[in-house]
């Protein structure tokens, strides 16, 4: 057997589902994870496939053609590190190390002049789109030298989501810019989640159901509002708890954790002195959310208003359309300033037209109107 064109560490469902999304691309890719019995049970799955899989670090790296092109797929923080620690013995210098999961880019940058000081060749990668976009199409922002990305972009490029007939994938910038924007992209995408649920609290206190409100977002999908999150949020106010057959949204509790991107996110705003308002209120509402029990008590003490609305429906859903139409343009507005903010402070040299037009097909924050930006 050949020499694999690309190899994967890392077989979590993000890791797995890029594997077979390379694979299907023509590409013979191989394998490792720290679990062996994880290793043999995806290879064995897919018996027809280009796939090697390995039980150590060195047969891995053996299976690889040259320059090799290792994708990391582990939890950000000291597991990348060690990973690349591992590696760095067994690869030639001009190889490529590639991480793709959600790493500050501050550790980015580390991680770019300590693997280039070396010889080898390091890409931050961020990779939007979650499982299912890892396997059937990502938005993909690699950071790093220009001529590892002209390496690595026939493989990206096909990977790739496409929209306007283009792939969902450019080189961002040098160093940590790729993870840099990345970050950015969820501290939009916090903001836009939050935007929905607040539109779905004053369409709860005005009486809607959820059959509904799954009506509302399935038509304002249909227009300038349409965008994957608003979708899925169609289809989630459809969906009924088999036991209680009451609406699946009634019955989720009201917390909400995070991984980190969005207080990266805040931070760096103060450190730059750029406003994300809506970013920033969307953080203190998960944070919020997460302090359940205090929450429980304080609303035994403090009796506030009944959350109802007295209002005509039809009249409400158009209001709320526009200020939330109008509030989604402001969050992704504030997260382009604080990229274009960075990027001057950095001397990224950042495009954001071409980063705008990587965003709307296959990452979490897609909408229709990022055409408009250019």
């Amino acid at each position: 057997m050949s020499n694999s064109d690309f190899g994967l560490i890392g077989l979590a469902v993000m890791g797995q589902n890029l594997v077979l999304n390379v694979e299907s691309r023509g590409f013979q890719v191989s394998v490792y994870n720290r679990t062996t019995s994880v290793t043999d049970e995806f290879v064995g799955k897919h018996p027809d496939k280009k796939i090697v899989g390995e039980h150590t670090l060195e047969g891995f790296v053996k299976s690889l053609a040259s320059p090799r092109k290792v994708m990391i797929m582990v939890k950000a923080g000291g597991p990348v590190d060690a990973v690349i620690e591992s590696l760095i013995p067994l690869l030639d210098k001009g190889d490529i190390i590639i991480d793709g999961g959600n790493s500050l880019y501050t550790d980015t940058e580390r991680r770019d002049k300590w693997l280039g000081d070396l010889g080898f060749r390091f890409i931050g990668a961020g990779v939007s789109g979650g499982e299912e976009g890892a396997r059937k199409g990502p938005s993909i922002m690699p950071g790093g030298p220009l001529s590892t990305w002209d390496v690595m972009k026939p493989i990206f490029e096909s990977i790739a989501a496409v929209a306007e007939g283009e792939p969902c994938v450019t080189h961002i910038g040098p160093g940590g810019a790729g993870h840099y924007v990345k970050m950015i992209h969820n501290g939009i995408e916090y903001g836009d989640m939050q935007l929905i649920c607040e539109a779905y609290n004053i369409f709860k206190a005005a009486g809607f159901d959820a059959e509904e409100l799954a009506e509302v977002f399935t038509e304002w999908n249909e227009g300038d509002l349409e965008s994957y999150l608003i979708q899925i949020t169609s289809k989630i106010f459809g969906q009924v708890d088999p036991e209680t057959k009451k609406p699946l949204v009634e019955l989720i509790l009201d917390t909400a954790g995070q991984k980190g991107t969005g207080k990266w996110t805040l931070i760096n705003a103060v450190e730059n002195a750029v406003v994300i308002s809506t970013i920033n209120a969307a953080v203190e509402a998960r944070i919020l959310s997460s302090m359940k029990d205090k929450r429980v008590d304080a609303s035994k003490v403090l009796k506030g208003p009944k959350p109802e609305l007295d209002v005509k429906k039809k009249k409400l859903v158009k209001k709320v359309h526009d200020a939330l139409f109008a509030s989604k343009i402001i969050s992704y507005a504030q997260g382009l300033d604080l990229i274009a903010t960075m990027g001057k402070e950095k001397e990224w040299n950042l495009d954001l037209g071409k980063i705008a037009a990587i965003w709307p097909g296959g990452c979490i924050i897609r909408a229709r109107f990022l055409n408009d930006i250019t």
